[in-house]
């Protein structure tokens, strides 16, 4: 089909309720991925940081082809090979935690949401953070702290309040008696790429503890390998007492995971919540073998050199006079500008990079896990032109 063919099967049948590119992906491989017209793209937002080992990796693509042949799902009145395997996986990379699965990241967080209320009973207020973004579902958009995504849904689940991010004493003001939990991301990525500090982390775990809240860490985007450890948590030293991930958990399949520790997990009894398609055995396999490769792979040893080594590039960046902060946790990289960044996404695109423009003025990375720096450095100098057109477009360069 041709790319107008396309377009109009999407205008005449799919819900226009998001603003696609003008290209239509058929084909990926690695951080490449090929359009309608057989155009080649480097992919440095892959599948909106689903893609945590790229394109069709072999293993895989590999295992869910031997697992479709042999089961695809299996409800969860049963127990399945492939769920408690996975689940095993997960927690020896995070001992002392227990693993509720379900398929995306605004599930794994009301999951959270509900356990956090259903432990601390009659307690249900949560404080999370100002600009942050934990998913689409009610309860979730009720928890993201930017009043643009509850627009139009009002009114959202009561009993959520917005403190501001790495800033200990407006949360401390916003704890009361009504209090069974604070929310937070490690690294706010729809945000604008803002890392939590070590402090920060720190202080909400002493507030937790001194008030006997639930810490509840939302790591769909960091989790796992994102920031150079399997989970992020790991990375600040801080443990929560629920955290989410979602995402790159199995190697582009739909899933996610809410990890919780036992003393909470118990209050998750037969008929207290569920999820048809969670743990379903085509993506628990998945997720088995995307765990083994990013061992096998030292995916965390990947991310910690190149990480260091972005540090530089993003440097050199910081040149350009339309950009205000470069900002860099493991593999989230934000570039923030003075000026809307649509263009500059168009530009790169034009240009043979995707990436990602968030908040309307930071341009979002998550490169895949595995990515080499030669691939890396090729989408920084294309990037980088393109920021070199845009200040000379405004004047500034």
């Amino acid at each position: 089909m041709t790319f107008e063919e396309i377009e109009r099967r999407f205008a005449d049948n799919v819900i226009a309720n998001y603003a696609r590119q003008p290209i239509c992906i058929v084909r990926g491989a690695g951080s490449r991925v090929w359009d309608s017209g057989g155009r080649s793209y480097l992919d440095l937002f892959p599948g909106w940081g689903v893609g945590g080992l790229g394109h069709c990796h072999p293993g895989i693509v590999a295992a869910i082809q031997a697992q479709a042949a042999k089961l695809i799902h299996v409800a969860n009145h049963f127990y399945s090979e492939e769920q408690g395997a996975f689940a095993e996986a997960i927690v020896s990379r995070a001992p002392g935690f227990k693993v509720f699965f379900c398929n995306s990241g605004a599930e794994a967080n009301e999951a959270a949401i509900k356990l956090a209320r259903l432990s601390h009973q009659p307690k249900f207020g949560i404080v999370a953070m100002e600009r942050s973004f934990h998913g689409r579902t009610l309860g979730a958009v009720s928890a993201t702290g930017h009043p643009e995504y509850r627009k139009g849904f009002e009114p959202t689940v009561p009993g959520f309040a917005y403190a501001k991010m790495n800033d200990v004493d407006s949360v401390k003001e916003l704890v009361d008696d009504k209090t069974c939990a604070i929310m937070v991301e490690p690294v706010q990525g729809e945000g604008g790429v803002i890392p939590a500090t070590r402090e920060f982390l720190e202080g909400l775990r002493g507030i937790c503890d001194q008030h006997g809240l639930a810490l509840i860490f939302d790591e769909v985007q960091t989790a796992p390998c994102r920031l150079g450890a399997w989970f992020g948590y790991q990375r600040y030293g801080v443990t929560p007492d629920i955290l989410t991930a979602a995402k790159a958990i199995a190697g582009g399949m739909p899933m996610a995971a809410m990890l919780a520790k036992p003393e909470l997990s118990g209050f998750l009894k037969p008929g207290t919540h569920g999820s048809t398609f969670g743990g379903h055995s085509l993506g628990c396999a998945a997720g088995v073998a995307a765990f083994k490769i990013m061992a096998e792979e030292d995916i965390i040893g990947n991310v910690i050199t190149l990480g260091a080594w972005l540090d530089g590039k993003l440097a050199g960046l910081s040149g350009n006079p339309r950009v205000k902060a470069t900002r860099r946790a493991g593999f989230m990289v934000g570039i923030e500008l003075d000026i809307p960044g649509a263009d500059v996404v168009s530009d790169c695109r034009d240009n043979g990079l995707l990436i990602n423009c968030t908040h309307r003025t930071v341009l979002r990375l998550l490169p895949a896990l595995n990515s080499k720096q030669a691939e890396l450095e090729e989408g920084l100098a294309i990037l980088s032109s393109a920021l070199d057109r845009a200040a000379e477009r405004d004047g500034a360069g």
